[in-house]
């Protein structure tokens, strides 16, 4: 992904070592990074124990939330694609024990599209 791309907020994938290598401090023992997404500063990551979302705040960064949600505490989510003059998907994730949705925008069709089947393969009852 080029600097522009990240600056101008697109999603992209990234690759399990570079995010491994982000959250070293996060992860627990045997824990493996599967897939992972950049969102300006922000990152989506899919382990094999949980859905991470990192939100890094302030200016620098340096402030950092981790939101741990193991994929059985997702009963539902929703997403909206990018139109022509509204470049900005959307993903609702619904999560058991909160009132609202927890809202992701993110600014990729790919991307978008990319996650929807990650969360599917996580959260469908396996038959």
């Amino acid at each position: 992904m080029s600097l522009f791309s990240r600056l101008v907020g697109d999603a992209s994938e990234i690759s399990p070592e570079e995010a491994k290598e982000e959250l070293q401090n996060v992860l627990v023992e045997d824990e493996e990074v599967e897939a992972s997404f950049i969102l300006i500063r922000d990152l989506i990551v899919f382990t094999s124990l949980r859905l991470l979302l990192v939100d890094k705040q302030g200016i620098t960064g340096k402030r950092t939330e981790y939101l741990s949600i193991p994929y059985q505490s997702i009963y539902q989510f929703s997403i909206t694609t990018a139109g022509h003059f509204d470049i900005d998907s959307e993903l609702l994730l619904y999560i058991a024990g909160s009132n609202e949705p927890r809202k992701i925008e993110i600014k990729s069709g790919d991307a978008i599209l990319k996650i929807q089947k990650l969360l599917i393969t996580r959260i469908s009852p396996k038959g």
